[in-house]
Parts: structure tokens; C-alpha cells; sequence
């Protein structure tokens, strides 16, 4: 009986370090590195995919590697879906160069800058702070059975402060963070620590937000959110293929006001950043959205197969996981209005702040997010602060009621969170007028 050869097989090896530092109230809660030289193959058969990751690939070898290819093979015969790879362009993109390398800071350095920035958040009435530093860095290596091997360097760093106000019982909090693929250091950020105590002492004395369906001006974190979060997500291929998207079946039509272009470009030097996706494929500028009409879906190589209508090279992993698709850097393109125009637009509502999550049904094709404040507009000015306000809504009218777009746009790094994976991402968005939100408050 002969042997049966794989359809297909691929490998993604990853040798790097992780720093960690978190700092809570005064007290280095941790501090340390981790080291990580680990492997993942895949091998195609007949009946759908099979999956090895071995650590310490770099011991293993070529016959390591082969005997990964045929145990991922004889996994792949209990799966019983029959996979398709679509043809893909492919090659990778030079990385963008190191401005200042955070390699080259102790670990004792970096938590002495950290411990000064979680100092300056702690200001009178601020009753809790917390701050976070995080780097990675690595070589990654792709192979597979088409004869395709590319390797790369990456290098993401990034620190988070967070304060905690308390008053009578009543509690606010405000966060600032930074990120970088080009090097970060955290000399002289004491100033964005204090900015994030104050606006949370600020939110003590603002006034709840009252709900009810207004207009609302978004600024351009909390539209990157939206782009990201209810836009994004619902092009996602694997959710389109398992028919839990609104957006299925909906490519070309107009899915949105025409003012908005909605775009995932995982070649732009921001945090969301690739080389070369983790399948290999090639990557470009996408536009989810073009004035209006929806244009492409994003794919990986599986997606593409069965979907048949939109972009591959949209496949993500973290670490030594399976690649699924993921978005990169997802944001609203700018428009041409001003903000006194889009102020004007407004009249009498609500501008809406920052980002504290939410969650989005793309399936049902609903949303609820959390903005960090907001300001009342009245008569087309930015008047009080409020707080606790929410926005709430239906993903395609919502999109249909954007009506002016800014050409301010904002880019907000970031983690996106699906499948128990984390990748790193940017969001971003110019401010946008909405129509007739529905703005939720703790009165609404």
C-alpha cells in the first residue's frame, strides 16, 4: 500500500524573547523575560488539515521536521472536511527600521522608567494605578511544500498606565498607552501618565451621560473601534464562510453611506504591521468598504477557496498557533469635512470619546460600545464633560447614517482578541457626524 504525501505542508518557526513588566500601586508586580524557540507544521490531506508544534524546533532538524510533516499528516485523517487552498501571490515586504531599539535598555532601566511613569499618575484622590510594559522580539521563518521560505525580524514594544479616581464612593478611571514597531522608550512619558490621573479625576465631577437617539460625533479612537470591531470582524472570511456575518452575500451592494471607505492595509508601518502573512501570502491594501459599496471581503488562503470573492493574505497567528484570519490595520479613510463643519452638522447631541470595549454580534449585525467620556454639543459647541455613555446599534444603519467623515484620521494600536489568539493591531478613523445614534446613558 503506498504512502500518502501530504497535499500540502507548511512550517512557521519562532525564535524570540518576551519582557514583561507590571507595576501596581508602587510595588514591581513582575518583572522578567521569556524565552521561546518553538515550531507549528501543517500538513493537507486528503481529508483537511493536520497540525504538530514542536519546542525546540531548532534542535530537531531536518528530521525533525519530517517526522512533524508525517505525524501531522496521520492527524489530518481524523479531521474529515475536505480543504481547498486557494493560489496566492506571494513574497514578503522589507520591515521598517529600528528608530531606538529597546533591546539596548537593561530590563532594570525599563522598569525604573516604568516605575517613574506609574509615580506620576499618582496623584491626590487617584486611589489606584497600574502600568504594564511589554516587548517582544524575534525571527520568524516560513516554509512550505511550494518551495516558498522567507524569514524576518519583528520587534513590538509598548507600555500602558491606567489611574483609578475615587470620590464619596463614586469611581472613574482613565488609561493612556503607546505602542511601536520601530522602537519605543519610556523617557519623559511622565506627562501621559498625569493626563490619564486627571481626566480620571475629571470624570468624577462630569455628569452621567442621559441616553436616547441623537446625533453624535465620534472621535477617532472610538471610530477606529467601530471600523474595527462591527465593520471589520463582519468581513472576516472564516465568519462569512460559517454564515454568521451580516455582511454575507451583500458584496457590491451599497452597505453604507457613500462618504465611507473602509480600509484593512496590513503593509502600513503601524502596530498591525506584517511582513508576509502566516500562510505566506503576499499582502495589500484592502478596501473592505469603497464610497459606500462593500468590495472585498479578507481571507486566508481556505476562506478564499470557498468565499471566492474578496482578498487572501489576511491569515494570522499568534505564537505557534493556527492561522486564522485576522484583520491588521483597520481604519475609516479621511473625508473633507472640518470640524467646525462636522460640529455644525451636529448642532445639538453628543461627542463621544475613547474607547473602554464593548461587544459586537456580526451574525446579527448588532453592536455596544463604550465610550471613556464624552462632551454635550449644543448648538453646534462642545460644552460639559459626561460620563458613563455608550453607543449602541444596528452595523448597516449605522453605516448608512455616517454622515460627514473628517480628514483628521487618528491611528489607535492595539490587541484584537479571537479564537483565544491575541495579535497586535491599529485602529483608526478621522472624527465622524452619526445621525440619529442611539447613545445609551446611566439614566438612558
Amino acid at each position: 500500500m503506498a504512502t500518502e504525501e501530504p497535499r500540502y505542508y507548511d512550517l512557521r518557526h519562532l525564535v524570540g524573547t518576551s519582557t514583561h513588566i507590571e507595576i501596581e500601586n508602587g510595588t514591581i508586580e513582575a518583572a522578567g523575560q521569556s524565552f521561546a524557540d518553538s515550531a507549528i507544521v501543517r500538513a493537507l490531506g486528503s481529508a483537511g488539515w493536520g497540525m504538530v508544534i514542536i519546542d525546540n524546533f531548532s534542535e530537531a532538524g531536518d528530521s525533525g521536521l519530517k517526522q512533524a510533516i508525517a505525524d501531522a499528516l496521520a492527524l489530518s485523517r481524523a479531521t474529515g472536511e475536505r480543504v481547498e487552498l486557494a493560489d496566492v501571490q506571494t513574497g514578503v515586504l522589507p520591515v521598517p527600521a529600528i528608530k531606538e531599539d529597546p533591546r539596548e535598555v537593561s530590563l532594570e532601566e525599563k522598569t525604573q522608567l516604568l516605575a517613574s511613569i506609574e509615580s506620576a499618575a499618582r496623584l491626590p484622590g487617584i486611589v489606584n494605578t497600574r502600568a504594564h510594559y511589554v516587548e517582544s522580539e524575534g525571527t520568524f521563518r516560513f516554509m512550505d511544500s511550494s518551495g516558498n521560505e522567507y524569514q524576518y525580524e519583528s520587534l513590538r514594544s509598548g507600555y500602558s498606565i491606567l489611574a483609578v479616581a475615587e470620590k464619596g464612593g463614586e469611581m472613574q478611571q482613565a488609561r493612556e498607552s503607546e505602542h511601536s514597531i520601530t522602537g519605543l522608550n519610556m523617557r519623559h512619558k511622565e506627562g501621559k501618565a498625569r493626563e490619564a490621573a486627571e481626566r480620571a479625576l475629571l470624570l468624577l465631577s462630569a455628569e452621567p451621560a442621559r441616553g436616547g437617539t441623537m446625533h453624535a460625533i465620534l472621535d477617532p479612537e472610538l471610530g477606529g473601534v467601530f471600523a474595527h470591531e462591527a465593520i471589520g470582524h463582519a468581513s472576516e472570511g472564516d465568519l462569512v464562510k460559517e454564515g454568521v456575518s451580516v455582511l454575507k452575500g451583500m458584496m457590491g451592494q451599497q452597505i453604507a453611506s457613500p462618504v465611507v471607505t473602509v480600509v484593512d492595509d496590513p503593509t502600513l508601518p503601524e502596530f498591525g504591521f506584517m511582513p508576509v502573512d502566516a500562510e505566506g501570502s503576499a499582502l495589500k491594501r484592502t478596501e473592505i468598504i469603497r464610497n459606500g459599496v462593500l468590495a472585498n471581503y479578507l481571507h486566508s488562503r481556505e476562506t478564499l477557496a470557498v468565499v471566492g470573492e474578496g482578498v487572501a493574505g489576511h491569515a494570522r497567528a499568534d505564537g505557534s498557533s493556527f492561522p486564522i484570519v485576522r484583520m491588521s490595520n483597520t481604519f475609516i479613510e479621511n473625508g473633507d469635512a472640518t470640524m467646525d463643519e462636522i460640529l455644525e452638522g451636529c448642532k445639538t447631541g453628543i461627542l463621544l470619546k475613547g474607547s473602554r470595549g464593548g461587544q459586537v454580534d456580526p451574525g446579527r449585525g448588532v453592536f455596544q460600545f463604550n465610550a471613556e467620556y464624552g462632551y454635550l454639543i449644543v448648538d453646534g459647541e462642545q460644552r460639559g464633560m459626561v460620563r458613563d455613555v455608550s453607543l449602541s446599534g444596528d452595523i448597516l444603519s449605522t453605516m448608512h447614517n455616517i454622515a460627514l467623515c473628517g480628514k483628521d484620521r487618528k491611528m489607535t494600536p492595539g490587541y484584537c482578541g479571537k479564537g483565544g489568539q491575541s495579535v497586535p493591531v491599529t485602529d483608526g478613523a478621522p472624527h465622524l457626524l452619526l445621525k440619529n445614534a442611539v447613545v445609551g446613558g446611566r439614566h438612558a
